[in-house]
């Protein structure tokens, strides 16, 4: 039985390989649509560096090396944020900024709509969050050739001090999301809950292009945007 109902709590996945802009374009969104933006890389970050956590070398190694963190710890820091979230109204969210007060009617009663950017990663993460948070609504797939990407990290590097924004760490992380990370699109795809996006486009276009594709989902759902 999963803690949060779908009928709700909204969770829309925001996939695509590293680069393509995932965290640029859900932070155009949060306004647009009173979503709270959760990034499952930067929670995980995050606890890396918390004092006293169990989980803090380990999710180093697994960051340093492209390879994905085990899906229990990743699930709980989502689960977490998101309770924080909906208690607070969405007024705060670990990290995931602070819901605008025209927005505010749709986080009462325990409701609220979440972007969680970079989860799943792959097909035991996708099941996981399903059965034992919430059931996702679709997921936004931003897609971008990996030489775009690899430009747009690069340059990101020279200044973002992440160990990972460097061409040897890029290029595990571009397989690993190839191998493991695609089968997730993939996989919800069949189910018709995919919502594809070209993010190769210039940033404001592309954000136009969401905000349409958004949108158009909710009212075939029959859901308020």
């Amino acid at each position: 039985m999963p803690t949060f109902d779908k009928k709700d709590v909204t969770v829309i996945f925001v996939l695509g390989g590293p680069g393509a802009g995932k965290g640029t374009q859900c932070a155009k969104l949060v306004d647009e649509f009173g979503f709270v933006h959760l990034s499952a890389g930067d929670l995980l970050r995050s606890e890396q560096q918390r004092e006293g956590s169990q989980y803090g070398s380990l999710i180093a190694e697994y960051i340093r090396e492209g390879k994905i963190v085990p899906q229990e710890i990743t699930i709980a820091l989502l689960s977490n944020a998101m309770k924080a979230a909906l208690e607070s109204g969405g007024a705060t969210a670990n990290g995931g900024g602070t819901v605008p007060e025209k927005h505010r009617s749709k986080w009462t009663d325990g409701k609220g709509r979440f972007l969680v950017d970079g989860f799943p990663r792959k097909m035991d993460q996708a099941v996981g969050f399903d059965e034992e948070v919430c059931q996702s609504r679709f997921v936004l797939f931003l897609h971008a050739s990996e030489q775009t990407m690899l430009e747009r990290l690069l340059e990101r590097g020279k200044t973002s001090g992440r160990a990972d924004d460097n061409e040897e760490s890029i290029r595990k992380r571009f397989r690993t999301f190839e191998e493991t990370s695609m089968p997730v699109v993939e996989y919800y795809r069949k189910d018709n809950k995919v919502v594809e996006v070209d993010s190769m486009k210039p940033v404001e276009q592309v954000t136009e292009d969401i905000r349409k594709a958004v949108r158009e989902t909710f009212a075939r759902l029959g859901e308020e945007a």
